[in-house]
């Protein structure tokens, strides 16, 4: 994992070059909802650039970006020369590590089912049956949320997912900080000027 300083200069550098090539450096008269969204592709798109396309939630953000028609628009212009190789690496969900993962884990299974159907043979209580079943659905559930909130968390195994998921947190702490020191520094200058 790199550092947090270079992760979260690298994703200002290239967000503040998206918002430039989105137009917010001209004086044009564009909407907030047209802004709101802008801003909101850049930040996406400069955080998936910035891990250029190594990761599942990487390569599903540009992917989610160039499905519709105006956001691919967007997204070109956000991405500039880099976009069609970023493209390229996006078209590959779900990536060569998780099927790698996911054959470990049935070869894994294979070796200890002998081990397992031992251990089913012996009778447990009821009641530590209908706890196991809980805790498994309970698991489950959580996975299942897990998934729909990582992008492209849908192709993932729970390995990957958990890998995939951490990944993403740090990109996303590292945008999050990012915006309030640029929100904290437009307040200064805004109340310096006045």
């Amino acid at each position: 994992m790199r550092h947090p300083s270079s992760l979260k200069q690298e994703f200002l550098k290239k967000w503040i070059l998206g918002l430039q090539r989105c137009g917010f450096s001209s004086k044009k008269s564009t909407s907030i909802m047209e802004r709101k969204k802008a801003i909101k592709l850049s930040a996406d798109l400069a955080m998936a650039s910035t891990r250029n396309g190594r990761t599942c939630w990487s390569r599903a953000l540009i992917a989610n970006a160039s499905r519709d028609h105006e956001s691919k628009i967007l997204a070109e212009q956000i991405l500039g020369p880099e976009s069609q190789s970023l493209k390229k690496a996006s078209s590959t969900v779900p990536p060569v590590i998780c099927s790698r993962r996911i054959r470990s884990k049935k070869i894994l299974k294979r070796s200890c089912s002998s081990h397992v159907r031992r251990v089913r043979k012996i009778a447990l209580p009821q009641k530590v049956l209908s706890a196991n079943s809980v805790a498994k659905r309970l698991v489950q559930k959580r996975t299942n949320i897990l998934k729909s909130l990582v992008p492209g968390g849908e192709y993932m195994d729970d390995i990957s997912l958990i890998e995939e998921t951490l990944d993403y947190i740090a990109y996303l702490r590292a945008q999050v900080d990012v915006m309030r020191f640029v929100a904290s520094a437009t307040e200064v200058v805004n109340q310096n000027s006045d």
